[in-house]
Order: C-alpha cells, then sequence, then structure tokens
C-alpha cells in the first residue's frame, strides 16, 4: 500500500522510526487539501479545502506491519483516508494518508506548516517530546515474536 506524508513522515529518519522499515519514496501532491499547524505542536494536519493542495512524500508499497506502526503512531486524532496523488512523473497515484478526524479541527491553527521550517527548528523539538517510538518498538516485539 502507498502512503502519502505531509508532516513529519516526510523526513526519512522520522519514517523509518516510526514504521520500522525504508520504503521507495516520490514527491507528491494532494489537491483540494491544506496543511496547517496544530495548535502547540510541531507537527501539521491536513483538512479538505477546494482550490488548494499540499506537497509531500508517497512511500511505495508500504508492508501491513509498518501500516500498523503507522496507525499506532497517528493515533485517534487522525483518520486514515484513501486518496489519488499527482506525482513528479504525471502519472496519478493511489495512497492512503491521515486526515485530522473533524472533531479535531479545532486544534488546527489559521498558519500553514512548513517542512523546512520543522526541519531547521521542529525536529529536534519532536525527537525530545515524542515518547512513542519505544511503544512502536513494543509492537515490533509483539508482532515479529
Amino acid at each position: 500500500m502507498n502512503v502519502f506524508t505531509y508532516g513529519t513522515l516526510m523526513d526519512p529518519e522520522i519514517m523509518h522510526r516510526v514504521s520500522g522499515g525504508q520504503f521507495q519514496a516520490l514527491k507528491a501532491s494532494l489537491k483540494n487539501f491544506s496543511r496547517k499547524r496544530v495548535h502547540g505542536e510541531v507537527y501539521p494536519g491536513i483538512i479538505k479545502q477546494e482550490d488548494c493542495s499540499v506537497e509531500g512524500i508517497v512511500y511505495l508499497d508500504v508492508d501491513p506491519f509498518a501500516l500498523a506502526r503507522l496507525d499506532l503512531f497517528e493515533g485517534s486524532q487522525y483518520a486514515r483516508r484513501e486518496v489519488l496523488l499527482g506525482s513528479t512523473s504525471g502519472a496519478e497515484l493511489q495512497a492512503q494518508t491521515y486526515v485530522i478526524k473533524a472533531e479535531h479541527g479545532v486544534e488546527l491553527t489559521g498558519e500553514d506548516w512548513n517542512f523546512e521550517d520543522f526541519l531547521k527548528t521542529g525536529k529536534a523539538v519532536f525527537f525530545e517530546q515524542y515518547p512513542g517510538f519505544e511503544e512502536l518498538g513494543q509492537l515490533s516485539e509483539e508482532c515479529q515474536g
């Protein structure tokens, strides 16, 4: 299954630590969505918005084990949805992505989220504040044991 990422998971190091795998990645875009900052966090959420587009990374052929880890990582704030992406090759790709649930939409600010800004300042904060890597590792052990 292909997975479109538009926030912290665009970073290959974070994607590897969260998913437990390494996957081929392509630049892609998702039409009719916008990406906004989440109040008090370094990560974004996306919501439907006509005439907008979100740039991101699509990871190809993500296995079920990695997908289970991604679901756990995203938590109850997001719902995984099927989307159609445009890629740099011009081809359209089916993928899954995590969209903020309607009841959590109020947690989004009006500010756009920027990946380059995240890499400069937010990534270090993310690694300091996100305690869930151990939990994801335990899931790995349970699934393999």
